[in-house]
Parts: structure tokens; sequence; C-alpha cells
């Protein structure tokens, strides 16, 4: 008696796991692409010099990538790294909506008074960024 996976193609084994034959037999017809295999294998290098370093981001990555054998762009290495959530541990942390400034690095010594009695009485710039004679 055959098993089950080297079954006859006259046969199907969808009858002791319960599959129905039409999704059974569109799934054994499916083929892996050859780009689909070349990423599966780039994913394969950028994971194992991810495990190895954690540290590095996609850019580095790519260098590890390439002495593995896996020549890719960078732009390559980021999609794979995003779609997989591949971080580095040291990614910048992400700002929150509704968080408060601190308090002023320094005192205001001058006292600056900025209030106008009516408009186009006072104008405020910085000049130090425009040359002047």
């Amino acid at each position: 008696m055959s098993s089950p996976l080297t079954a006859s193609p006259s046969r199907c084994p969808c009858g002791s796991s319960k599959l129905s034959r039409q999704p059974y037999y569109r799934w054994r017809k499916q083929q892996v692409t050859e780009s689909e295999l070349v990423e599966a294998y780039r994913a394969n290098a950028l994971f194992d010099a991810h495990r190895d370093d954690p540290e590095f981001g996609y850019r580095f990555l790519v260098g590890e990538a390439e002495a593995a054998g896996q020549r890719m762009c960078e732009r390559t290495a980021w999609r794979i790294c995003r779609d997989n959530q591949w971080w580095s541990v040291f990614g910048k942390k992400r700002g929150k909506n509704g968080k408060r400034p601190g308090p002023p690095a320094h005192d205001d010594l001058v006292k600056r008074d900025f209030s106008a009695e009516d408009t186009n009485e006072l104008w405020l710039t910085d000049i130090t960024e425009h040359w002047t004679a």
C-alpha cells in the first residue's frame, strides 16, 4: 500500500484529511516560481545574518548576505526585512501623539515683551540669517 504523499494522480489522498478534491489539486498544480525561490534564498541569508547580529540594520545585512552568496540591492533587503519585521535592536523610537514638551532649556534673561497695541506696530524676525551691509 502506498503512502498518501506518493499516491498516484488518479487517487486523491483527500479522503483521510477531509479536504475536497478541487482545492487539493489546485494546490498540487501550483508551482513555485523562480523569483519566489530567489527571494526565499535571500530572506534566509538575511535572517541568518540578522540572527547572528541583531543590532545590524538592513544596509549591513546586505553585506552579510552577499558574503553568504546572495547578492541583492539595499532596497530589496529593506523590503524583505520590512515584510518579515526584522528590525535593528537600535531602532529609533517613535514619538507619541499628545506628548508634552519639557521645561525650557534656559531662562528668558532679557524679559522680552512682544505685545503690540495695534496691528503693524511690532514686527518680529531673526535677522541673523539675512545678510545686511
